[in-house]
C-alpha cells in the first residue's frame, strides 16, 4: 500500500504546483504582469532573464577602479540617441490658395515621393461659385517632415496653418514592456504544456495559452500602430482657387441730373411700350364687343317698326268664351 500512496502524493503535489504557477502568472496581461511572471518562473530562468534585461546596469554600477570608469562614459554616448529621442505623433493642416491647383497638387505628390512618403487620400470638389478645391493627405517620414512642410507652405498664398505634436514616448515604452512580458508569459505556458502529462492539465494550459496569445496579438497591433504614427507624420493640404476679381478699370459713376433724366425717360418709354403692347392685345376683344353692342341696338330699334307693319288679317282671332245657356251659334237653348 505504500507505493500507491507515494504515487498519489506525487500526483497531488504536481497538480498543486501547476495550479500555483498558473495563479501566479494569471495577471500577465495586466500592469503587474512582470512581477507575476517573475514569481512563476524558476529561480534560474528568472535570474537569467533579469540579467539579460539589465545588462547595461552592471556596467554603470561596475566595481571601482580605473578599468571600470570607461564603460559608463561609452554607454552614455551610445544610449543617448535612443533614450533621449522622443516618440512624437506629428500632424499638420495647410490651406493654400493658388491659380493653378493641379500644378500645386502635382508638386505636393512629388515632394512626398521624394521624401520617401506616400499619398494617403485625395478628394476634389467644385463649389457653387465655380471654384475648385482639393484636399490631399500626405504621409512623410519624420526626418524629412519639416522640409516637405516648408516646401508646401511656399507653393501659393497661405490661408491657414496648424501644426500639432503629441508626445507618446511613455506609451511606446509601456507597450514595449508589456509585449516583452506577455511574450515571456506565453513561452512559459508552452513550456508547461510540454511537461504536462495529465489530460486535464493539458486542456487547462491550452485555454490559458489561447487567452495569453490573444492578449499578445492585441499588444503587438498597438505597438505597430504607434510605430507607424511616430515614424511618419501626416500633412493635410487644402488647395483652392482664388475668388473671381471684378474687371479692372470699371468704376462706379457718380449720379447726375442728366443721368437721372435719361434714366427716367428710359423708364417712361419702356412703360409706354408695355402699355401699347397691352392695348394691342386687348384691341380685338374690344372690337368684337363694339360690333356686338351695335347689332343689339339695331335690333331693338327695328323690332317695334316690324310689329306695326304687320297686316291685321294675319293676326290670330281670339275665340270667345262660351257662356252657360247659349249654343255655338249664339241662340238660346230651350227645354
Amino acid at each position: 500500500m505504500r507505493a500507491p500512496l507515494g504515487h498519489r502524493s506525487a500526483a497531488t503535489l504536481a497538480a498543486l504546483s501547476l495550479a500555483g504557477a498558473l495563479a501566479l502568472t494569471g495577471c500577465a496581461g495586466g500592469p503587474d504582469s512582470a512581477s507575476a511572471d517573475k514569481a512563476a518562473v524558476a529561480p534560474g530562468e528568472g535570474a537569467a532573464r533579469e540579467g539579460a534585461a539589465q545588462a547595461p546596469a552592471p556596467a554603470s554600477q561596475g566595481k571601482g577602479g580605473a578599468g571600470a570608469a570607461a564603460p559608463p562614459a561609452a554607454d552614455k554616448n551610445g544610449q543617448q540617441p535612443a533614450a533621449v529621442r522622443p516618440n512624437v505623433i506629428r500632424t499638420a493642416t495647410l490651406g493654400i490658395e493658388t491659380a493653378d491647383p493641379q500644378k500645386t497638387l502635382a508638386a505636393a505628390r512629388t515632394a512626398a515621393d521624394g521624401a520617401g512618403g506616400f499619398v494617403g487620400s485625395e478628394s476634389t470638389k467644385r463649389a457653387g461659385d465655380g471654384r475648385m478645391s482639393s484636399t490631399l493627405t500626405l504621409r512623410v517620414p519624420g526626418e524629412r517632415y519639416d522640409a516637405v512642410l516648408g516646401a508646401l507652405e511656399g507653393s501659393g498664398k497661405l490661408l491657414h496653418r496648424k501644426v500639432e505634436a503629441q508626445d507618446v514616448t511613455e506609451k511606446v515604452a509601456d507597450i514595449g514592456s508589456r509585449v516583452a512580458s506577455q511574450q515571456a508569459s506565453v513561452a512559459r505556458v508552452r513550456e508547461m504544456m510540454g511537461k504536462a502529462s495529465a489530460l486535464g492539465d493539458v486542456v487547462m494550459l491550452e485555454g490559458e495559452l489561447s487567452r495569453r496569445q490573444s492578449d499578445l496579438e492585441s499588444l503587438l497591433a498597438q505597438q505597430t500602430a504607434l510605430k507607424d504614427q511616430t515614424s511618419m507624420g501626416t500633412i493635410t493640404l487644402e488647395v483652392s482657387e482664388p475668388a473671381a476679381k471684378p474687371a479692372a478699370g470699371k468704376k462706379e459713376k457718380e449720379p447726375t441730373f442728366l443721368g437721372a433724366l435719361q434714366g427716367g425717360w428710359d423708364v417712361f418709354t419702356k412703360l409706354l411700350r408695355y402699355l401699347m403692347v397691352v392695348i394691342g392685345a386687348l384691341l380685338p376683344f374690344a372690337a368684337v364687343a363694339a360690333v356686338a353692342g351695335l347689332g343689339y341696338r339695331l335690333y331693338r330699334r327695328l323690332r317695334p317698326a316690324a310689329r306695326k307693319a304687320a297686316p291685321t288679317s294675319a293676326r290670330v282671332p281670339v275665340p270667345a268664351a262660351r257662356t252657360a245657356g247659349t249654343s255655338e251659334t249664339g241662340a238660346e237653348v230651350q227645354d
